[in-house]
């Protein structure tokens, strides 16, 4: 088979799977708390025993994530929390394991559990948080929960929400849109410093424009790598045409 069309298959294939990674993105540009993935692309030196490489072939992968902040949005709702600067709300995954979002439109389960907008438990000092039901509550800047209750002055601590702020070099997100730390790394400990804003939801910060643009970018680099495997097929049939006509 000729090369240059295992290298132009290679380059089609991993265009394919870079527009997965930015698709991706354009599709969460309005979802609350998202960070965009990274995808790059580089050569590959192909070895054929000893000596240097004769070909080289393409290779897209997604180095990692884009933990830079995204922009606030003023809701007025007492349950919508937005992280400031950097840090990260912790949450119980649904295999048990810690995870961490930035997504915090929170919302108050039918048994008083403080949950995530996507239904996990948000984890507090002792574990996930619950208040009274139907209950009045405010958060504080330092995540700590308190209810109101028929007066003013009826006030009580339910709990502090857990904040953290790890290394962004020891994150890794998953396929669930979840925050975690690296195998082996264990629990991010609570970080004092870290402050949340009431009545705030912090958007996604993927910007639309250069993720459309790449998009663009990458259907015109398939298109001229279906067009190289045309030509090698070609050629092919071209050469064997002139064997047996030999």
């Amino acid at each position: 088979m000729d090369k240059a069309l295992y290298i132009s298959m290679t380059a089609a294939k991993h265009n394919m799977q870079a527009q997965t990674v930015h698709a991706n993105n354009l599709a969460n540009a309005n979802t609350t708390g998202f960070r965009a993935d990274f995808a790059q692309a580089r050569s590959m030196p192909v070895y054929y025993g000893d000596g240097h490489p004769s070909r080289a072939y393409a290779l897209t992968e997604s180095p990692g994530t884009d933990f830079s902040p995204g922009p606030l949005m003023a809701t007025g709702r007492e349950l919508d929390l937005a992280v400031e600067g950097e840090g990260y709300i912790a949450v119980l995954a649904p295999d048990g394991s810690e995870a961490y979002t930035r997504a915090g439109g929170l919302t108050q389960g039918a048994d008083g559990q403080l949950l995530s907008g996507n239904g996990l438990p948000v984890l507090g000092d002792g574990g996930p948080i619950f208040f009274p039901p139907n209950s009045k509550i405010d958060i504080a800047a330092d995540g700590s929960v308190t209810t109101r209750g028929a007066t003013p002055l009826d006030l009580a601590q339910a709990d502090r929400i857990r904040l953290v702020n790890p290394d962004p070099a020891e994150l890794v997100k998953g396929e669930d849109g979840l925050v975690r730390l690296r195998d082996g790394a264990g629990e991010a400990p609570a970080d004092a410093e870290v402050r949340v804003q009431s009545g705030f939801l912090e958007g996604s910060n993927v910007n639309p424009i250069a993720e459309f643009t790449n998009v663009l970018s990458l259907s015109r680099q398939y298109e001229l790598s279906v067009k190289l495997m045309k030509s090698a097929e070609s050629n092919s049939q071209s050469s064997a045409r002139l064997l047996q006509s030999s």
